[in-house]
């Protein structure tokens, strides 16, 4: 009966420059638009949705603390860690630390346009 997460919505006060934010950077497309909303689906079929907000994002996330309630990042996978770290380098992207690794993973956290939490992974062994 459940499938699992269809998508993620993300609110922005330009949800149009968000949304080419993530096709400049993480490669994602633009899917689908609709009053103001837009789509962006990456390469494996995870969308985002970017949708319209009343406000800023309060503060941009500039510590990677996974402790406090709610949703923390948005994990992005990659074929080629270090291609894509030099891509995000390479492009101006905030990076909130440097790389290190975590039990064989290769991880490095970072903020997209509005200041939303992300980080880039390599699994070492893919999830079960």
């Amino acid at each position: 009966m459940f499938q699992g997460i269809e998508h993620t919505a993300i609110s922005s006060p330009d949800p149009q420059k968000l949304a080419q934010w993530y096709v400049d950077h993480l490669e994602f497309r633009i899917n689908y638009t609709y009053s103001g909303n837009y789509f962006v689906r990456a390469e494996n079929g995870s969308m985002l949705e970017i949708i319209p907000a009343a406000t800023p994002l309060a503060a941009p996330q500039t510590t990677a603390n996974n402790k406090d309630g709610g949703i923390r990042h948005l994990a992005i996978a990659n074929d080629d860690f270090d291609a894509a770290y030099a891509s995000l380098q390479a492009k101006g992207v905030h990076f909130v630390g440097e790389p290190f690794e975590a039990q064989g993973n290769r991880l490095v956290f970072f903020n997209d346009l509005d200041g939303n939490l992300l980080h880039l992974i390599q699994r070492a062994n893919p999830l079960p």
